[in-house]
Formats: structure tokens, sequence, C-alpha cells
């Protein structure tokens, strides 16, 4: 079945194409790929990125926060760089242009779901206690982007390179794969008490 990928707030998108205009910011960008591309640049597959801090064994519903919006930075029918975008008090930001291994990463895992017999919402997860990248494969179409429920029935696909013992590209359970990132995530500090 087809992801439902959700569309970006406008002004995410406005900021990244403002940039990908920019000859200043396409130069200063720490991506070799963006700045020797000849053609056209466009941005594609909007995910929102959430970001999961703390996982707890009594947290039976795992909360996140919505991070910023990822754009996948196309040159026909590729994709050789992504574009983050930040939610600022003004709104919606430009972030920064990055490449490496996340980029053919996502890609894989998005083809990967659509292939899937269920239909989805794509979102990205980052866990920064493991240094672990997942496609979140949400599955409630419908649902707003900027929620942040896990769902036990929701599905996270580890993205490569991922921690050791966890493999890359292989789809789990939010129910299954939770506890096992509970078991390698340290307890973060108590309310109340010091960082």
């Amino acid at each position: 079945m087809p992801l439902h990928v959700s569309q970006a707030p406008a002004p995410a998108l406005r900021s990244v194409l403002t940039a990908l205009g920019s000859p200043t910011a396409v130069r200063e960008a720490r991506t070799p790929a963006l700045r020797s591309v000849q053609g056209p640049l466009s941005p594609e597959l909007p995910l929102p990125v959430h970001v999961l801090n703390r996982i707890t064994p009594d947290e039976s519903v795992p909360r996140t926060r919505l991070a910023g919006w990822r754009f996948m930075i196309r040159n026909g029918d590729h994709a050789i760089a992504a574009a983050d975008t930040m939610l600022t008090p003004d709104g919606w930001a430009f972030s920064h242009f990055f490449e490496g291994p996340y980029i053919a990463s996502t890609e894989l895992a998005v083809r990967q779901a659509e292939a899937a017999p269920a239909a989805y919402q794509p979102r990205l997860l980052s866990i920064p206690g493991l240094y672990m990248l997942t496609l979140w494969l949400h599955g409630d179409i419908e649902a707003d982007p900027s929620g942040g429920t896990l769902a036990p029935t929701d599905v996270l696909v580890p993205l490569a390179p991922a921690p050791p013992g966890i493999a890359a590209h292989r789809p789990h359970a939010v129910a299954d794969l939770l506890p096992v990132m509970t078991l390698r995530i340290p307890p973060g500090p108590l309310l109340g008490s010091p960082a």
C-alpha cells in the first residue's frame, strides 16, 4: 500500500526552497554533493522528525516531541542530500543541509514500507540515547504528524547504521522493540534531581 506522506508546513518548505535557491547557503553547506551537482534540485518526501529522549519501563505510551521536518533533496531520480528545518519563535526555518548514510538508508526503508500490506504515515524517530534513527510507520494515517504518541502497533524500521544488536531495515512493532531499547538506554534523571 502506498504511504500517506503528510504535507509539511508551507513555511518549512518555503525555507528549504529559499535555501536551495541561495548560492551562499548551498556553497557553505558541508555537502559536497550539493556543491557539485548539475541540474535542478527539488525537496521531496517531507518527514516530520520526532525525538524520543527518555524511555522508562513503567511508561506504557512513550511520548515524543516534534523537532523539525526533513526533506530529501533530489537531483534526478535519487536523493543526494537532505534539508532539515526547525521550529523557531518566528515559525518554521531552514536549519541545515547534510548528507551521509541516513539518506540512502531512508530511501531504502521508505521503498520497503511502500510494499507493506498496511497503510502507514511515515515519520522519522530519533533516539539520541542510542544514536539511533528509525523510520516510524504510524498506523493512523489521518493523525496530525506533529502528534507524538507511539502506538504499540506502530512499526519502527531502524536505519543504517543501527546500534549494535539491532538490525537495520528490519521492521519491528513498537511493542517488541521498545523493551529492547529500554534495556539499552540509561534512565534519565528524576524530576528535581541534578542532571
